[in-house]
């Protein structure tokens, strides 16, 4: 067993590993108490969560100002990539529009990070996200992790990885519609055939956004906000901004020189306001509105 500490302190602008792991941005972590998106505030709580990443568990909880780690394997480098903390927040949010409601975001949530999902977890969580509630879409990815994954052994207890992009390939539709994936069901079948040569992703990663946001909407199930999604949540575009519906209500209400009709306009124009790291600025904004809006227990997915 590998082990390992990571001080809040020596992180650009902290850690929030609650507000990171519970803000709709990643579903393939467990938390030991099977509290997922229940607890008030979703900030600054010290549960483990679990995660089978690269064949090795991971486990980590954050407690007294420090991560605390635990895996099968040393995956330092691994966490450090995955939950963003090498991002330096303290630079990203100077960059960024300055107001009163980023500025309330930023503050309640101050060490929320954008995480960096692996490839086809991300792809097959997002298409699952349309019209979804997040508790129900972190349902689906866990059903399917434990009937269709890997089942990997630590600590006396079973984990699984995220299925391998083979397995989802060879299922038949109504595998998957038997376990709620209803409509979705062809998009991930589709999409999981389409990506069998190429699982991570390398062929559908550009440097150029724009271009690679197109690029991702060739596979099956992929519109433009998934598509702006999976570059945000695991492909390191952090000026990605998705637009889902919530989102578009929000901008029109708070930011209406950016309201446009057309989704590519309007995605130009948010980035336009919110900077360069336009995608931190969302993610912040959606997590904390929803909060605010004391509707917790209802947040649809950003993708929707």
């Amino acid at each position: 067993m590998d082990s390992g500490v990571i001080s809040n302190s020596s992180l650009s602008g902290g850690l929030d590993l609650q507000a990171t792991l519970e803000s709709g941005q990643t579903y393939l972590w467990d938390r030991d108490d099977g509290e997922d998106y229940l607890s008030s505030g979703l900030s600054g709580g010290g549960a483990w969560y679990s995660s089978v990443i690269e064949g090795s568990v991971i486990r980590l909880r954050q407690v007294e100002g420090q991560l605390e780690w635990k895996s099968t394997s040393d995956m330092d480098e691994v966490i450090r990539r995955v939950l963003g903390l090498d991002d330096d927040l303290d630079q990203i949010m100077k960059m960024g529009i300055e107001d009163s409601l980023v500025e309330s975001a930023y503050s309640a949530y101050k060490g929320m990070r954008i995480v960096r999902d692996p490839f086809f977890p991300c792809v097959v969580s997002f298409i699952c996200s349309s019209q979804m509630k997040v508790e129900r879409i972190f349902g689906m990815q866990q059903r399917l992790r434990r009937k269709y994954g890997e089942k990997v052994r630590f600590e006396g207890k079973d984990y699984y990885e995220y299925p391998k992009v083979e397995v989802l390939a060879d299922l038949d539709e109504s595998d998957l519609r038997e376990m709620g994936f209803g409509y979705r069901a062809p998009y991930v079948i589709e999409t999981a055939k389409m990506l069998k040569e190429d699982p991570d992703g390398v062929g559908y990663f550009m440097e150029d956004y724009e271009q690679n946001r197109e690029k991702l909407t060739e596979l099956r199930g992929v519109g433009q906000k998934v598509a702006d999604c999976i570059c945000l949540f695991s492909l390191g575009h952090l000026e990605a901004v998705p637009l889902d519906t919530w989102i578009r209500s929000t901008i029109k209400t708070h930011y209406p020189n950016c309201d446009h009709k057309s989704y590519q306009d309007m995605s130009q124009a948010v980035r336009n306001e919110f900077g360069p790291y336009a995608g931190y600025v969302q993610t912040y904004i959606f997590h904390y509105l929803r909060h605010e809006a004391g509707r917790t227990s209802n947040i649809v997915a950003i993708g929707d």
